[in-house]
């Protein structure tokens, strides 16, 4: 059901779409037992962190929440999403709040966000889309492989990160809402996630490898007793296209309910819009 639409570069997508990331008042931006193995605090944090993404496969489902904070110029943005994700068809749905405008009046409504291998469809886009459309993008033509643009970054994406740690300590246990967890800290390399990620993930990460300030990305991992990423916070140096200054952005991304219904059906190509993205 995704197909490539025609005539649309990551370029101009990530500047039709900088409402998500740069538009919010950001100044100057254009359960096995084998998984409960894996989970230990051992010496071998990395192999466990590399093992996470595949423990959230056998498990199915979760649902999800995300937070992106943003700063720039000495301003702070954070943008969050809730929905649900299906580790086994890599399919989520979000639903994206962009924060208020400095008056507190709602400027933007929810954006529904549905996220697929290699791609990303958004509802309520607006700036010229039609509201019964989607707006549907290829992630791997993004120079950031979706990890910010979309104002979420796809838990699944978020855990195939994982691949790539070079390094990485336990620094103990905690909890996350109640559950808890062991924490780990340390930098992933996101080509070297890239050469070992799934395929609808690989395209995109090559493409972050390139496009972000670094690829190494510090995280803070929060692991179950059953090897399930719990919360997962991750930190990129996002390069503003306009003014080439660097933007701290932090990506949380926090899941729970494992086995909840996560059913995500991508929209039929009539129903995904291809005129002129209106620019902001």
């Amino acid at each position: 059901m995704v197909e490539r639409r025609q005539g649309r570069t990551g370029a101009a997508f990530a500047a039709a779409v900088g409402v998500l990331v740069c538009g919010a008042s950001v100044t100057g931006c254009s359960g096995s037992g084998a998984a409960a193995e894996d989970a230990r605090p051992t010496t071998d944090a990395v192999g466990t962190l590399h093992r996470a993404a595949a423990t959230l496969v056998r498990e199915g489902s979760s649902k999800a929440r995300t937070s992106m904070e943003m700063a720039t110029g000495g301003t702070r943005v954070t943008i969050r999403g809730d929905g649900v994700y299906d580790f086994h068809g890599r399919l989520g749905r979000l639903t994206v709040t962009l924060p208020r405008d400095p008056a507190g009046a709602e400027e933007h409504r929810p954006i529904t966000e549905l996220l697929a291998p290699g791609a990303l469809f958004m509802k309520n886009r607006g700036a010229g889309v039609p509201a019964d459309k989607w707006v549907r993008v290829d992630t791997a033509t993004l120079s950031d492989g979706n990890l910010v643009t979309g104002g979420a970054t796809d838990p699944y994406a978020a855990a195939e990160l994982l691949r790539g740690v070079r390094k990485a300590t336990y620094v103990g246990q905690t909890e996350v809402e109640g559950t808890p967890v062991r924490h780990y800290r340390g930098i992933a390399d996101i080509g070297l996630a890239a050469r070992s990620a799934s395929a609808g993930n690989k395209g995109p990460l090559r493409a972050a490898a390139k496009g972000f300030a670094t690829a190494e990305v510090p995280f803070d991992a929060y692991l179950d007793d059953q090897g399930r990423i719990r919360k997962l916070r991750q930190r990129f140096g996002f390069v503003n296209g306009e003014r080439k200054t660097t933007v701290a952005v932090t990506s949380t991304t926090l899941l729970y309910g494992f086995g909840a219904p996560a059913r995500v059906v991508l929209p039929a190509s009539a129903d995904i819009f291809d005129g002129k993205i209106a620019e902001r």
